[in-house]
């Protein structure tokens, strides 16, 4: 039976903005666009008679701006999904990561260049309908055929529907590495602040996210967080009581330098359409720390950190996912969950606590404050 179109509701001022993107939507056949809306007023109304499945709003409008009307619209919605244009300047991240905090579920960046329609539409077809129908369930994680061929003769469990949880590794954790996307930024901000003062490791990670955005969101966090948070900078050793964000638009690795491990950065080609990609750090993370290695794969859209997590386990560290109850959208976990290879699949709210059983391990005379 086919399934019901998405039915998606446009709010944008700009006319020529609101165009590309009903037109660029209805080449998809999954997507039915209902409506416009060229403020945050009519949005309101819009949405209220017309009951959509998302919402795609534009931050800057007149009369209302997007950042309200999302709030209005969340009083009497929590679910549905709405999905910010941002603009990819330093005014647009700090706007993106508020609406973010007020409760939308993800962005995705204005096409720059308007006067070319096609490169906008492309733009609009590549980023945003993914994240429709990512947001809307109608993508699951489902290993292809090869993968889950390679990871059923591995011994690591077939990729079918059912989570099958590798056994579990009592090895000494040496470093924490986590992988996000789609959702990260909360998420993140419940995770993160709930790790003590005192980790005995450092921690690294790659959230998708573009120039400006991973900056502006690393202070945020060093707001809420015991640990002190940065973006990852060429040179800087890694060590205990920080945590490095991968810069956006830059792959971030490590080096080992006689005893020290240090952070470079680089823009060799995408991986996953992503630069940070979470496979890049966690191939590099495994080359040093081998076996001492924790990774975590929270919330996100796709499967990068799949491959990174296929080699944490080869080297025999450890591995734990976000459970698809507490995800925005669980393509990330979901893939390595159903790969067979996480240890365990835990809720948000768990996964703090979880990283501090172990690290404890080894180290008896660690206690956590």
């Amino acid at each position: 039976m086919a399934l019901n179109k998405i039915k998606v509701l446009v709010v944008d001022d700009a006319i020529v903005v609101r165009r590309i993107v009903t037109d660029t939507l209805a080449t998809d056949s999954e997507i039915e666009v209902i409506g416009t809306a060229a403020n945050g007023k009519i949005a309101q109304t819009k949405f209220d008679n017309l009951k959509p499945d998302a919402v795609t709003m534009d931050i800057e409008m007149p009369e209302m701006d997007g950042i309200q009307a999302l709030k209005e619209i969340r009083k009497r919605n929590k679910k549905v999904p709405i999905i910010m244009f941002s603009t990819l300047t330093q005014r647009g991240a700090k706007a993106t990561l508020d609406a973010l905090s007020f409760g939308a579920s993800d962005y995705v960046t204005k096409p720059a260049n308007v006067g070319s329609v096609s490169k906008a539409m492309d733009q609009v077809k590549n980023e945003l309908i993914p994240k429709i129908k990512a947001l809307c369930g109608r993508s699951t994680p489902k290993l292809s055929p090869s993968l889950s061929s390679k990871f059923a003769k591995g011994g690591l469990g077939a990729g079918g529907s059912a989570v099958k949880t590798a056994a579990i590794n009592k090895g000494k954790i040496d470093i924490l590495t986590i992988g996000v996307s789609t959702g990260g930024p909360n998420a993140l901000a419940e995770l993160l602040p709930s790790i003590p003062a005192n980790l005995p490791v450092p921690v690294v990670l790659v959230q998708h996210m573009p120039p400006f955005f991973t900056k502006l969101l690393a202070d945020r966090l060093n707001e809420k967080c015991k640990l002190t948070v940065k973006e990852g900078e060429p040179g800087k050793k890694l060590e205990p009581g920080t945590i490095w964000i991968a810069p956006g638009n830059f792959h971030m690795v490590l080096s080992k330098n006689g005893t020290a491990v240090t952070i470079n950065t680089n823009q060799a080609p995408l991986e996953n359409s992503c630069r940070p990609a979470v496979d890049v750090l966690f191939r590099s993370v495994c080359e040093i720390y081998k076996a001492r290695t924790l990774g975590v794969i929270l919330t996100g859209m796709g499967q990068d950190g799949l491959i990174g997590c296929e080699h944490i386990k080869k080297v025999g560290g450890q591995i734990v996912v976000q459970d698809e109850e507490t995800s925005v959208v669980w393509g990330m976990p979901g893939f390595v969950a159903k790969s067979g290879m996480a240890e365990k699949v835990l809720p948000l709210k768990e996964i703090a606590r979880e990283i501090v059983e172990r690290v404890k391990v080894g180290r008896y005379a660690w206690m956590p404050n």
